[in-house]
């Protein structure tokens, strides 16, 4: 594997493989092959008439593979010596010492302690390649991830940077007259584009905290109907962009108002983006929880794609510079982190259906809050 990009250490399998068990392994390794052989010898101490030392072996054999697959080599060590140690003192005549009158028992015990240690080598070093295997695989998937973010970042955010840039220089400029229409015209465009920038990066480190567990999410009842109309708002989507179509008698849903209105501006943002005709918003009560739909009229995704399109920075070939590729990503973690999903259904006739399903609240509690 060469040598870390940014430390120069040695990332080779050898290296890692010596690294690759935690110390809280060990630990609970060590711990288990003490009390392992105390266990077992209450055990087998009453069987001591019924069973050979055949069969006393091979159990003491069984706790130090189980020893070595926990904590690794030392702790398997460990267990091997005091099962030796107690095969002699217990299970070999005469009893209670460590002297062995049968010379079967002599190979026995020696052998056990022969077939421990290589047992025990054998299955660390099997434990050890499989930790550090997974260990390659997640740096692996780290690396691809920086990759994805450093080419996204090079692009999507640097556009609206540029826009911004170019803004004030010509506003700046004495070189050129500009009206009062043009100016107007030019903060409208740098607006824009800070406003684009802002939601990138506020996308970005949402991302980053609901990943991290750091995210607060604070559920209570709230009436859909209210996060819908809010959410609208925010986007200022025009007269029949959007239809809207919510039943009366809709039970409230258990959510974080403030992260349920960004899950909707931006699945309806979406729809937006790619629909050929406004789309539509719908709402029903299925059991105990609430479904709200987005349906567009769009190109549709295909299934062995859906899931992409909630992996950070994927945009399945959408040329469109206003965005990372974070929106459904972030918007199902915002969803899962409520006890909701958010799933892809074909729209009938073509197109995607978004369905966000949330725990509904019973009629009798209502007005209850569920979460501090």
């Amino acid at each position: 594997m060469g040598r870390h990009p940014i430390t120069g250490a040695d990332m080779s399998g050898e290296a890692m493989v010596r690294g690759s068990l935690s110390g809280r392994r060990q630990a609970y390794g060590y711990l288990l092959a003490v009390l392992g052989v105390c266990v077992l010898l209450a055990v087998l101490l009453p069987l001591r008439g019924d069973l050979d030392l055949a069969s006393d072996a091979l159990l003491f054999l069984l706790l130090v593979v189980t020893t070595a697959i926990l904590g690794g080599l030392w702790p398997a060590l460990l267990a091997c010596a005091l099962g030796s140690v107690l095969l002699n003192f217990f299970f070999t005549k005469p009893f209670h010492t460590f002297r062995i009158n049968e010379s079967s028992d002599v190979v026995a015990v020696v052998v056990f302690a022969m077939v421990a240690v290589m047992v025990s080598w054998v299955v660390d070093l099997a434990a050890r390649r499989a930790s550090a295997a997974r260990q390659a695989a997640e740096f692996e998937a780290g690396n691809r991830l920086r990759t994805a973010l450093l080419a996204a970042v090079g692009h999507d955010l640097r556009s609206p940077l540029a826009t911004a840039k170019a803004v004030v220089s010509g506003l700046r400029s004495s070189e050129v007259t500009l009206s009062d229409d043009d100016r107007d015209e030019l903060l409208e465009a740098a607006d824009d584009a800070l406003d684009r920038l802002a939601a990138l990066i506020e996308n970005l480190l949402d991302l980053s905290r609901l990943q991290a567990g750091a995210l607060p999410v604070r559920t209570r009842p709230v009436p859909i109907d209210d996060v819908i109309a809010r959410a609208l708002d925010d986007l200022g989507v025009e007269p029949r962009a959007v239809m809207v179509d919510l039943p009366e008698q809709l039970p409230d849903v258990v959510a974080d108002p403030g992260l349920l209105e960004r899950v909707i501006v931006n699945v309806v943002a979406n729809a937006q983006r790619h629909a050929r005709a406004p789309s539509l918003l719908n709402a029903v009560a299925v059991d105990a929880r609430v479904e709200l739909r987005v349906i567009d009229t769009g190109p549709g995704i295909e299934v062995a794609d859906r899931d992409r399109v909630f992996v950070p920075f994927q945009r399945l070939g959408d040329s469109n510079d206003a965005g990372l590729g974070l929106g459904l990503a972030l918007s199902r973690g915002l969803v899962e982190a409520m006890a909701g999903s958010l799933v892809l259904e074909e729209t009938p006739g073509g197109g995607l259906t978004v369905v966000l399903s949330l725990p509904a609240v019973p009629a009798v509690v209502s007005q209850t809050q569920v979460t501090p």
